[in-house]
């Protein structure tokens, strides 16, 4: 009994010392993510640019950078932050309208928790968008390419954020005050604010269900038109090696300012995904646009906007840090919305895209 007292003691000093030599978490940590990328589009376009309604990995028949960021993150119990510095491709077309530094700022915010005992936190600054299924960082992506409809809704926004997660993490809901449609630098003239929601349920690691919103206005006080977005999605993994992502999202703009007549667009999207192993990944996806009073997408032409598109991607990982991808994607338009080398139009537009993605 006097040893197994001995050892008790001896084992509990033993357990004190290294407790008391245990040092505390750093709240400061630095990553980093970039990604390259060739795209071959079969239509050669002479200016090397891809059409204009496609923000991301929109150079063709070169080698290049979509997205390239060095990222600083704080986070406490209470406080939080993250300041992202990025580059590429992704960056010039989607940030080509904000002031002086602002085309560089991928992200930066700030938050503070507000309640001691329920996750409540109100943040603000430049945030990743509340609205649609893909992100601009690929590797967190199904598909290599973005769909058209999340490169023609917003991947950023700016403004203030108040968020709240339940206890049991399965509801997510948010309310923000925003600076406009993908604005930082909000538009000259523009006095009317811009508002969003955000639901998100999970009832099982399997299931994830959304759905957010946007109001608000784009142009100057003077040209008001009011904008209605509505964005749902699904994400379900049926089985460990299949999964499922569908998307519908519907908007609507004033005809006139002052009026209630509406033009409307809308987009729907799906995503089935299967993973053989842990390393291979294969993604195929069918999606439409129709934009027929382009709102969204100005073509200028008699049918509007109406495009289907489909690709099919097999993604590699190499290391646990690092993957390559490759895609085959076509879209068909309603009418000739695609230039072709020889300056002419076209109906339709195929490309092979593959890009090599690093995170540290």
């Amino acid at each position: 009994m006097k040893k197994i007292m001995m050892s008790a003691v001896m084992a509990g000093g033993l357990s004190m010392q290294l407790f008391a030599q245990e040092t505390p978490r750093n709240p400061f940590t630095v990553s980093g993510y970039l990604e390259t990328y060739y795209v071959y589009d079969f239509n050669r376009p002479i200016n090397n640019t891809r059409p204009g309604f496609i923000y991301s990995y929109n150079r063709s028949n070169e080698v290049n950078i979509n997205l390239g960021y060095l990222k600083g993150n704080y986070n406490t119990e209470r406080l939080r932050a993250n300041l992202d510095i990025g580059a590429g491709t992704y960056m010039n077309a989607n940030l080509a309208a904000e002031p002086g530094v602002l085309k560089n700022i991928f992200e930066a915010n700030a938050g503070v928790k507000l309640s001691k005992s329920a996750n409540l936190w109100l943040d603000a600054g430049i945030m990743p968008s509340h609205i649609g299924l893909e992100s601009a960082v690929g590797k967190d992506n199904w598909t290599l390419t973005r769909s058209m409809m999340a490169d023609n809704t917003p991947y950023y926004e700016a403004g203030a954020k108040l968020g709240f997660t339940s206890k049991n993490e399965k509801w997510y809901l948010a309310v923000m005050y925003l600076n406009g449609w993908q604005r930082i630098h909000r538009v000259d003239g523009n006095t009317t604010p811009a508002f969003g929601t955000q639901v998100t349920y999970k009832p099982s690691s399997k299931v994830t269900l959304n759905y957010s919103t946007f109001v608000g206005s784009d142009k100057p006080d003077s040209a008001r038109l009011m904008r209605y977005y509505h964005n749902v999605y699904g994400i379900f993994q049926v089985t460990d090696q299949f999964g499922i992502t569908a998307g519908f999202d519907y908007g609507m703009e004033q005809k006139q300012k002052g009026k209630s007549e509406l033009n409307n667009w809308y987009t729907p999207v799906l995503i089935l995904q299967f993973s053989p192993d842990a390393n291979d990944r294969i993604a195929v996806r069918g999606e439409y646009f129709n934009d027929e009073k382009g709102v969204i997408i100005a073509s200028g032409t008699p049918n509007g906007f109406k495009t289907f598109g489909w690709s099919v991607n097999y993604d590699r990982q190499l290391f646990s840090n690092a993957v390559w991808r490759i895609e085959l994607r076509s879209l068909s338009g309603k009418d000739d919305y695609f230039r072709k080398r020889n300056n002419e139009l076209t109906g339709s537009n195929t490309f092979v895209s593959t890009a090599l993605a690093l995170s540290f």
